[in-house]
């Protein structure tokens, strides 16, 4: 058997140490063939190509343990405004001109906006009303749980100063009690029901634009974290995976997560058994249950087990669990019983705390089963419960890119927090070292896709230089708490095994070994050797043996 490609004088990445004597990685109908050291040349046929990646590295694909593709899809073709400078002016600026060249949009829909980039940290209807004040306009922050209005979209969904706050939900008031602008969680439900629907056409343009985007960043499969999540302006995309799989268009490797709402309680779960029989395709698969617990700690509405210091007016002093615990408990037995994979949303340290004895429950429930389920974000958790991971087999699914001390952190979210807690901010390192498995992803599009980024940031608590996000004074000087950082082996590794052992792939990817299917990703040099490693660059992306991005 000839190689179809063979990749030598490479730093090939391999688990554990994360290199070995190997330099050569040969590839054949799709999977690899040999690891070894120099070129074998019984391998090498007339159509061979050997790529001399003069000590580059050659890792296995990135695997993104959670991200939402479509979203970042959408954004792309809609009124984006996360590339932008954090700049109130710049977004004003680009929200009217999109304005101007869609005359014929009843809503103007988009994202990204951040809010550092306004007075007192968040923008106003008063701001859009400026630039847009005959139609209404809907524009989700970069995190997804905040939507920002005018004034037109205020009174199309009748919300007023006599509103009450949904449940689940916020609306943020100023002193008067009338409405800012900003919704809050299930508050922006309303504004975000006013934007047409995409059709079929448009959502399959959006996942393909996405899965570009992810494969020039490396990435060779993910973990859809709700194909049907309320959020970002999105209603339902199982059928855009299935027909993109279907015309042979999907070329990543797809775990998709089906939505629990929370609203609609037990009595779903027919539904969920009926939508997964629907996803078994060449790509795509579903097999997981996404539950959202809390919200973020920004706006007061990740669960928490103390009350929250310096409290805005209106907020609940100690957060939102959105699942009344014993309901919860309920919910994960249910769900595992019927072999679903659980992934559960969990921000401050009462929901963390909430969904490990939630899952603790689900694993008794269903003994045998090979479980995968894990708890994302995380960014506090109560020092009693990180060996829990270890002890309850629940996969720590980390986004590292916010680990460091951006502006929006250090003068919205630390001040939140208090001191005590502050510790224990994205606890990754201690969850590491008391055994517990991490896999880590990148939540786009509420911040970038680009594994290097947050490679970089997990192991060094610090944003690259190459990242324009990372703004504040000391954001890529200052470790955000130093001991929390998990070192260049472990962060790889969790973007690497670690993210396909949570999308129940470790048997065919996430790794450099003969037989298993050849995702790999050639950097412009050898990731242990930088000392930016969010300024390397991708050179190629190869899945099944496939080349999907050359640079």
């Amino acid at each position: 058997m000839y190689a179809q490609h063979i990749f030598t004088n490479a730093a090939v990445w391999q688990t554990g140490d994360g290199a070995s004597g190997a330099d050569t990685v040969a590839v054949a109908d799709g999977a690899i063939i040999s690891v070894g050291g120099g070129v074998d040349r019984a391998l090498v046929g007339p159509r061979t190509q050997v790529h001399d990646l003069a000590g580059a590295s050659l890792l296995p694909g990135f695997i993104d343990a959670h991200v939402h593709p479509v979203a970042g899809g959408l954004a792309a073709l809609r009124c984006d405004l996360s590339e932008l400078p954090h700049d109130r002016r710049r977004y004003l600026d680009a929200i009217g001109a999109y304005a101007r060249s869609h005359p014929d949009e009843p809503v103007i829909s988009g994202s990204g906006w951040y809010g550092d980039a306004f007075p007192g940290g968040l923008p106003t209807r008063g701001d859009l009303d400026e630039v847009v004040a005959d139609r209404p306009v809907v524009l989700s922050s970069h995190d997804g749980h905040g939507v920002w209005v005018n004034s037109e979209t205020l009174r199309r969904t009748r919300i007023d100063a006599s509103t009450p706050d949904p449940s689940g939900g916020r609306i943020e008031r100023d002193p008067t009690g009338r409405p800012t602008g900003v919704l809050f969680e299930r508050a922006g439900d309303p504004a975000n029901a006013l934007i047409p629907a995409y059709d079929d056409e448009f959502l399959r343009r959006a996942l393909l634009t996405a899965q570009c985007r992810l494969h020039a960043v490396g990435v060779t499969g993910w973990q859809d974290a709700g194909v049907d999540i309320p959020a970002f302006g999105l209603s339902d995309t199982l059928a855009t995976y299935i027909a993109a799989d279907a015309a042979g268009e999907l070329t990543a490797r797809v775990c998709g997560a089906l939505w629990w709402a929370a609203e609609k309680g037990l009595g779903q779960l027919d539904t969920l058994l009926q939508r997964r029989e629907q996803a078994h395709g060449t790509r795509f698969h579903v097999d997981t249950v996404k539950v959202m617990q809390d919200g973020i700690c920004e706006n007061c509405t990740a669960a928490m087990l103390a009350p929250y210091t310096h409290l805005p007016a209106g907020a609940a002093p100690e957060g939102l669990s959105f699942i009344d615990p014993a309901e919860l408990d309920e919910v994960c037995a249910l769900l595992a019983r019927n072999d679903f994979h659980i992934h559960m949303h969990a921000v401050g340290d009462r929901a963390v705390r909430e969904c490990l004895d939630a899952l603790g429950i689900a694993v008794l429930s269903r003994p045998g089963f090979p479980a995968r389920h894990q708890i994302a974000h995380l960014d506090v958790v109560d020092p009693a419960d990180i060996p829990r991971f270890a002890q309850l087999g629940v996969i720590a699914n980390i986004q590292a890119l916010w680990a460091r001390r951006d502006t929006e952190i250090v003068e919205r979210k630390l001040p939140l927090l208090g001191p005590d807690r502050q510790r224990w901010h994205f606890p990754f390192g201690s969850i590491l070292a008391a055994g517990g498995a991490l896999a880590m992803g990148s939540d786009w599009p509420v911040t970038d896709p680009n594994p290097l980024w947050a490679i970089h940031t997990a192991a060094h608590r610090t944003g690259s230089l190459a990242d324009p996000h990372a703004i504040g004074d000391d954001a890529r000087t200052v470790p955000l708490v130093a001991e929390e950082a998990i070192g260049l082996r472990a962060a790889v590794d969790a973007y690497t095994i670690g993210a396909a052992r949570a999308m129940h792939a470790d048997d065919a990817t996430g790794s450099i070994e003969v037989g298993k299917d050849a995702d790999l990703v050639v950097l412009d040099g050898d990731i242990r050797e930088a000392r930016d490693i969010g300024e390397m660059t991708v050179r190629m992306t190869m899945v099944g043996g496939a080349v999907v991005h050359d640079a």
